[in-house]
């Protein structure tokens, strides 16, 4: 029986037009010696990645798919090849794959400076205001590149700082990229079929599965402003009004004070600069897919190429969600209701149950049901 599965992955490689580069999977499980918990990078949704040194003395990272995908062997590799052949300098490159019975693993280039999360909020490394100014523009170049560039085009469908990584020289390179071909929706790595990270959803596909690159584009504009505030987008250790970064960045923005957003670690940064990137974050998170601009834009924006467009309004997910609703009617009446008790609420009450995400097609304009925005803001608000 081995000798025939062993037969079958041959024959599935063989058949391929442009067979992708293919790694054994005893070559895998030496060069990270047995996949040594001391080897282990991280975990994402899927699956855990390992730093591996190749016999060749290449260092590798190589990520073990933890779910199952409803394609077959055939389209599987297909795609691997395909995606190998994406390359930019802001896109970790994939060097292949192994596929060796129900073991399916990708083989990624090893970054030294790990991912931009561990950087900013674990305080690995300080990062002074260009290299964080290069960290977003490099960001916006490769989304720019998957979007409308590369052949297959390619929308991420998880940017967010742990899938940014880090080169020698603090060059952002984009990780990932190649998972939102490689799974359908049926199986991810939150509790809904949308492929995703709390807090970094864009609206239109977090309550609806409608999936464009304008959802990648609202997450960008997240991260964007995780680079410049140095901080995650929720964190409840912090002041009332700060706890929710968009939130906090609108709130700031309306009242001219959009500077006070930027790092207070950062001693020297360049105003014009932070602003720029500022507004471009604002107008990327835009509650309507067709008011972000695409990422071509985003990046001509953030090199100073074109003006910044203006930016019009705070976006509904955030002026509609203090409305009274249901839950105000479980307080007191004497008792005040500040937005933050019912964001904490909503939040408390999320946490203890799923919110399955019917999906849709990409482009079939499906009807939907009204959008509860309370339930919204909790998805929009919550999570690194």
């Amino acid at each position: 029986m081995r000798r025939k599965k062993d037969n079958d992955d041959e024959e599935v490689l063989v058949g391929i037009d442009s067979k992708p580069n293919t790694f054994s999977y005893a070559e895998l499980r030496s060069a990270t010696q047995d996949f040594d918990p001391s080897n282990k990078l991280g975990e994402g949704g899927y699956g855990p990645v390992y730093k591996g040194t190749l016999s060749d003395g290449r260092v590798i990272a190589v990520k073990q798919l933890s779910i199952a995908s409803h394609q077959g062997k055939n389209q599987f590799v297909n795609e691997i090849a395909t995606i190998s052949a994406v390359q930019h300098r802001n896109l970790v490159r994939l060097y292949g794959c192994c596929i060796e019975g129900a073991r399916r693993l990708l083989v990624y280039e090893y970054l030294e400076n790990k991912s931009l999360d561990q950087v900013l909020f674990d305080n690995e490394l300080h990062l002074d205001w260009p290299t964080r100014f290069s960290i977003c523009l490099g960001t916006a170049r490769g989304l720019a590149y998957l979007h409308e560039e590369s052949r297959p085009r390619i929308v991420h469908r998880d940017v967010k700082a742990s899938n940014i990584l880090l080169d020698a020289e603090l060059c952002p390179k984009i990780s990932d990229f190649g998972l939102a071909k490689l799974y359908d929706d049926k199986k991810t790595h939150i509790s809904t079929r949308v492929a995703g990270t709390v807090g970094y959803l864009a609206p239109e596909y977090a309550m609806r599965g409608h999936l464009t690159e304008k959802a990648d584009v609202f997450s960008f504009g997240v991260a964007a402003l995780e680079i410049i505030s140095g901080r995650a987008n929720s964190d409840n250790s912090l002041d009332m009004e700060k706890i929710y970064l968009l939130e906090w960045a609108w709130n700031l923005h309306e009242n001219n004070q959009s500077l006070g957003l930027v790092d207070p670690t950062l001693t020297e940064f360049n105003d014009k600069e932070a602003l720029r990137v500022i507004g471009v974050a604002l107008l990327c998170t835009q509650a309507s897919p067709m008011m972000r601009p695409p990422m071509s834009r985003v990046v001509a924006m953030l090199a100073g190429d074109i003006e910044v467009g203006k930016v019009i309004s705070k976006p509904s997910y955030l002026t509609d969600w203090d409305f009274k609703d249901i839950t105000a009617s479980f307080l007191n009446e004497d008792t005040p209701t500040p937005s933050s008790s019912i964001k904490r609420s909503n939040s408390k009450e999320k946490s203890e149950r799923e919110n399955p995400v019917d999906d849709h097609s990409e482009g079939t304009g499906a009807l939907v049901s009204p959008v509860n925005v309370t339930q919204l803001a909790d998805i929009i608000a919550e999570g690194r």
